[in-house]
């Protein structure tokens, strides 16, 4: 058998429409809009190997396809399965970047490496769950009839609890109050009793450190899990989460708006949070997510994964230190962000009911991400496509 190596790489950018989803005023949150079409972009990558391997992966931002078309040319000839080698030859090319790029490269090597080994990726970490807690993410607040009161999120609190899910985070309005909120928080406590684990994430819209204590305060007297990104510093702030930490009960959970084991690094020598935030497609990949939630283990803190995805259940059933997989974004009216089910011919699917009694999701079991993708689905949305090598 001669050397595996990488003969070509096919990067598309796709466009998908999710009906009943549009976006807050300022157009950076998803929030619940009856009747309306939203459209949004993905990409989706294939690794093609001499020997007929392929490494696939959809997910991602049209800023990171940009960054991988910085370093892709560099990956063709190369072994697929030295990941790290190919991972900090695109650091360096991506040094005056936020980094992004790396993740659109290195999951689907993962997938391919458990391809060639006939492994899900989970295996090859050395994991052993099988089965994954989950918590419930709202969609943020609306005014549409929807997560539009205090009382609808208690009510959709009790209906996740109901159906087995042992946490529940709320997604703020953007035209927030601080009595709605304070309101909120209690209600859902109230609502769903002391049982069921509750967080919140202003995805840091409370305008002022002064509303990130008061909302802190009232997360204290409801004993909430954590607190997350709360205000406009953007969740970038080191020196301001630290004064906020030494004056809440309620921990806080932070960077998800840094890129990279670094940053996250630097974040909790600075005592700037109680939770490290990892994201696969943001911080590197599976290489780069686990090299931070191993680093979040030195510390001895724990390190949650930003929303869901094949990537990220199998790096959390090979993780000691993380506590919840993320269900989102769900509501009470809509079923599911259905394009990113339909990417699939096989029946992962990351929605509300996907959970079974006891509130878990299951790890897929075949082999590398344990998917299968529907590339006849995927390449009639596509709008723009670049293929590096043969």
């Amino acid at each position: 058998m001669s050397e595996l190596r990488i003969t070509s790489i096919d990067a598309k950018i796709c466009e998908f429409e999710i009906p009943d989803f549009g976006t807050d005023k300022n157009g950076t949150s998803l929030i619940y809009t009856p009747g309306n079409k939203k459209k949004v972009k993905s990409c989706a990558i294939q690794i093609h190997t001499n020997e007929g391997i392929t490494g696939e992966f959809v997910g991602g931002e049209p800023v990171a396809f940009a960054q991988l078309c910085m370093f892709a040319n560099d990956m063709i000839g190369k072994d697929p399965t030295q990941r790290e080698l190919i991972y900090n030859n695109a650091k360096r090319c991506l040094r005056k970047f936020d980094r992004m790029g790396l993740g659109l490269a290195d999951i689907p090597l993962w997938d391919l490496a458990g391809k060639l080994y006939q492994a899900p990726i989970y295996q090859l970490l050395g994991g052993w769950r099988k089965k994954l807690p989950a918590y419930a993410s709202t969609l943020s607040g609306d005014r549409c009839g929807g997560l539009d009161s205090p009382q609808a999120f208690a009510d959709f609190a009790v209906q996740c609890r109901d159906m087995g899910y042992t946490g529940y985070k709320i997604h703020i309005w953007d035209d927030y109050s601080l009595r709605e909120l304070r309101e909120t928080i209690s209600s859902v406590r109230v609502a769903v009793g002391d049982e069921m684990h509750l967080m919140i994430d202003p995805a840091c819209k409370l305008r002022t450190f002064s509303d990130a204590l008061e909302i802190g305060w009232a997360c204290d007297e409801a004993k909430f899990l954590w607190l997350e990104d709360p205000y406009l510093d953007n969740g970038t702030s080191t020196t301001s989460h630290k004064m906020l930490r030494s004056r809440l009960k309620t921990p806080l959970l932070q960077t998800e708006h840094i890129r990279g084991l670094e940053e996250h690094v630097n974040f909790v020598v600075a005592e700037g949070t109680d939770f490290l935030r990892a994201d696969a497609e943001y911080d590197g990949g599976i290489t780069g997510a686990l090299k931070i939630a191993h680093a979040a283990e030195g510390f001895g803190l724990d390190c949650e994964l930003h929303c869901g995805g094949p990537a990220h259940r199998q790096l959390m059933a090979s993780l000691r230190n993380s506590n919840f997989y993320e269900i989102g974004l769900v509501h009470p009216k809509t079923k599911e962000i259905g394009w990113s089910m339909d990417v699939y011919a096989c029946d992962y699917r990351d929605s509300l009911d996907v959970i079974d009694e006891n509130g878990n999701v299951d790890v897929p079991e075949g082999p590398g991400l344990g998917v299968v993708y529907d590339w006849d689905f995927i390449n009639r949305n596509v709008i723009h496509a670049v293929k590096f090598g043969n």
